[in-house]
């Protein structure tokens, strides 16, 4: 898929997506896997698009959201549409997976990414998959690329915290502590949503969004969800290592997020061990950009780093 016309084709509608749910196993621990794409068939393999969800709510929450007469949420239809094989899982202790006495901390987090990376290829032949993860998503991603580079193609992060220094929403996190340490799980609701998704800023979301994203994450599983990865940034940053990512990246800044900073976000930027990568600011969103009025610029955002043409080194291959 080189050609950026290649990697956009026809847009079929939202009733010829098909979606599978999936389970796959890690340490003998169930984890739901979800998967959409177009029914149509596709002249060249679709390219695999995975999406790591983040800290408070399960993957079809984040993902592929059901908003009724608000619109188009779901960044797996909004993919699917694009041709892309889209994928994302249930962490361990979210929606349908198994939920234990672990804290499903981010370390663990990446065993469940690389069982579900497993199933993929065994499904699809796909070897490589390209990545997109938000907030602690961004961490597993991240760090699950550290750990096995060869099962990355390209990875996209937004709110990425990389040491958290200077975060106003992770200075305040860090003041609960001992609460997060205290107990593996926290309950959710649509007040903690709407706190959620106005901590940054107001007017960015729908009004109704804090409810709307509580009654998608109860249908999905859930009304509580692990404490894991709130511990890890509190105390355990860094967990990815810019230098050993060489493949191509793209970081999103939203204009509102606290959770991380933009010197922190332009250090790690510096790091990276790859010449291909790209950093955008985007107004108009806040920390949740799947959830924001201007949702629309992170898809094209992301669209267009996946689309992206890959690297030429021979004229064979410019000729072809």
């Amino acid at each position: 898929m080189n050609d950026l016309a290649a990697s956009r084709p026809a847009k079929p509608d939202a009733t010829d997506l098909v979606a599978e749910e999936h389970w796959v196993t890690r340490d003998g621990i169930s984890l739901h896997v979800f998967r959409k794409y177009a029914r149509a068939a596709s002249d060249t393999p679709r390219r695999v698009l995975f999406l790591v969800h983040g800290s408070s709510q399960s993957a079809r929450t984040a993902y592929d959201l059901q908003a009724g007469a608000l619109g188009e949420y779901s960044v797996m239809n909004v993919f699917a549409r694009l041709g892309y094989d889209v994928w994302t899982m249930d962490h361990e202790g979210y929606g349908r997976s198994d939920r234990t006495e672990g804290f499903s901390y981010i370390r663990d987090n990446v065993k469940d990414l690389h069982a579900a990376a497993l199933h993929i290829e065994t499904l699809t032949g796909q070897r490589e998959l390209d990545f997109f993860g938000t907030s602690s998503g961004a961490l597993r991603a991240g760090l699950f690329q550290n750990l096995h580079p060869d099962r990355v193609a390209r990875l996209a992060m937004s709110a990425f915290p990389w040491t958290g220094e200077g975060a106003p929403s992770l200075i305040k996190r860090r003041e609960r502590l001992a609460e997060w340490q205290a107990t593996n799980r926290r309950s959710v609701d649509a007040s903690y949503y709407h706190t959620m998704l106005t901590r940054d800023v107001e007017g960015l979301t729908d009004p109704e969004m804090g409810r709307i994203v509580a009654e998608n994450e109860s249908a999905n599983g859930g009304d509580s969800v692990p404490n894991g990865t709130y511990v890890d940034m509190c105390i355990n940053l860094p967990l990815v290592d810019p230098a050993k990512i060489t493949c191509p990246v793209l970081m999103i800044r939203s204009e509102h997020d606290g959770i991380t900073t933009d010197e922190d976000n332009a250090a790690f930027y510096a790091r990276l061990g790859t010449k291909d990568r790209q950093m955008v600011m985007i107004s108009g969103l806040a920390h949740n950009i799947t959830f924001g009025l201007n949702r629309h610029r992170f898809w094209y955002a992301l669209e267009t780093f996946l689309a992206f043409p890959d690297r030429r080194d021979s004229l064979a291959g410019a000729m072809a």
